[in-house]
């Protein structure tokens, strides 16, 4: 099992940067493909970036490409999620998740761990 806290989110202007953090607990942190999900009001929960278990491979959703970055840090124990650019569009709250599938999956329900979120405000 894993746990997970995240931290960084904030009020921003457009064109501004945040970085997110993501802090695991459990002693196979290492195993877990990890991901950052969004959810705006009245709106699904959403893909917005994935990275492997060992860093070497990272997706990301179309609307954040080339703005965000996830990266993680297996001795620490953390993923984070840097944000340039930002666009009001993107204000959510912005959740941390854990998957055993080797595959990376993009779709919330194949998370099956899940941290309380952080609120992300881009104002214009």
């Amino acid at each position: 099992q894993v746990q997970l806290v995240e931290s960084g989110g904030g009020s921003v202007q457009a064109g501004g940067s945040l970085r997110l953090s993501c802090a695991a607990t459990g002693r196979t942190f290492s195993t877990y493909a990890m991901a950052w999900f969004r959810q705006a009001p009245g709106k699904e929960r959403e893909f917005v970036a994935a990275i492997s278990w060992s860093g070497g491979r990272t997706y990301y959703a179309d609307s954040v490409k080339g703005r965000f970055t996830i990266s993680r840090d297996n001795a620490k124990k953390m993923v984070y999620l840097q944000m340039n650019s930002l666009k009001p569009e993107d204000t959510a709250v912005y959740y941390c998740a854990a998957s055993t599938i080797v595959a990376i999956p993009t779709t919330p329900g194949r998370y099956p761990y899940w941290g309380q979120g952080t609120q992300v405000t881009v104002s214009s």
